[in-house]
């Protein structure tokens, strides 16, 4: 990446193209490998030139957080997309609206009565939706536990009101909370192995379960096997960030989002550097804060990229930002970092950063910059 980014506005999301590529590449060669079909996950980035990249690469279509992520994505010529979140009665409108334009859109539910609600509304509009059961394999936060008597009550509701039963899913969150890559590896096994029993269970009871579909970037990038799971959904790969550095699974020079910000001030007797990166830029996710190294509001690197080691964000206003340098560094603030020289700050949270701004400028190596737009709102 070229050493300055002079015309920039600051605060500015800066993605590093050549890193996000190798990325993507590294995600999909691994998920071919286990032979596995890739799902990406876009509320990372809700940015079509980043999706468009994921689906060159092989991709086999899109997860989603928002039902406007869906929408941006079909209207782009992507016509395969899970809407990974309960499915609730307001929004089946948007979502039947979606089905009938052509789009292959999949919801999902972890509730008897999630399946019953939408079983009413498909029978009223003759539809017939494509529907995934939340399987909890970790108890992280939603889904039904493979021996909930729920879990096949679930199914029969949907398979006897018409619908139609894509498969199980689940998402091993707790991986995030790992940096062991044995005890990475021990998650992903029983993110796998739960989801695929919960599949032969609905099986055995005679319904169909065609598809099973496990994700985390964590749990993608460790699993030794993937036997019985037809696709996985991950998302922050992509660009990574300081909790995937700290759970393992990816090196700094692999992370591929940054916030470009200028130094506007100095508090010399209290060894900080003000810059124009706040909450605003950053988010306020303390992500590392539990982890085993915490990177406060997250790494202070120059404007090249290159770490400043013992540098952190370490707290955050609206519009400032106030780095900090570890105990015993004999830095000369003002001569180092002068008003108006550049930083970079690696966030802790690729999604909650990008989240801030409207658009990311993607920077090639040659120097070159784009604009690329992002998608906000519901």
């Amino acid at each position: 990446m070229s050493a300055t980014i002079l015309p920039l506005e600051t605060p500015a999301a800066i993605i590093d193209v050549a890193r996000m590529q190798r990325n993507i590449l590294r995600m999909q060669e691994r998920m071919d490998a286990l032979g596995v079909q890739l799902r990406p996950h876009v509320k990372s980035s809700k940015c079509l030139p980043v999706i468009q990249a994921q689906m060159a690469a092989g991709a086999s279509g899109v997860t989603v957080s928002t039902l406007k992520e869906a929408q941006h994505c079909f209207d782009a010529g992507i016509t395969e997309v899970m809407y990974a979140v309960a499915m609730v009665p307001g929004k089946l409108a948007l979502a039947l609206n979606l089905r009938r334009q052509g789009c292959c859109l999949s919801i999902i539910t972890d509730s008897v009565v999630g399946a019953q609600l939408i079983v009413a509304f498909g029978r009223q509009h003759a539809e017939s939706f494509d529907v995934w059961i939340e399987v909890d394999s970790d108890g992280h936060r939603s889904g039904l536990k493979v021996d909930d008597c729920a879990l096949l009550e679930v199914a029969q509701v949907l398979c006897g009101g018409g619908m139609q039963l894509a498969g199980v899913m689940t998402h091993a969150g707790s991986s995030y909370e790992l940096n062991d890559l044995a005890a990475l590896q021990a998650i992903a096994e029983q993110e796998r192995a739960i989801c695929v029993a919960a599949a032969e269970k609905i099986r055995a009871a005679g319904l169909p379960c065609p598809r099973v579909s496990v994700g985390s970037t964590p749990t993608a990038l460790s699993a030794l096997s993937l036997e019985g799971v037809t696709e996985v959904r991950a998302g922050v790969y992509v660009f990574f960030d300081l909790v995937m550095h700290n759970v393992g699974v990816c090196r700094p020079e692999e992370l591929a989002l940054s916030v470009l910000t200028t130094v506007i001030g100095h508090q010399v007797e209290k060894g900080w550097v003000i810059t124009d990166s706040g909450w605003m830029a950053m988010s306020r996710d303390r992500g590392t804060q539990r982890q085993r190294r915490d990177f406060a509001f997250g790494q202070v690197c120059t404007e090249a990229g290159a770490w400043i080691e013992g540098g952190l964000l370490g707290s955050v206003n609206q519009e400032h930002g106030i780095v900090t340098f570890e105990d015993g560094q004999d830095l000369d603030l003002v001569n180092r970092f002068p008003i108006g020289s550049r930083l970079r700050i690696l966030p802790n949270h690729a999604c909650a950063t990008g989240a801030q701004f409207p658009h990311y400028h993607a920077c090639e190596g040659s120097g070159e910059v784009h604009l690329w737009s992002r998608l906000h709102g519901w």
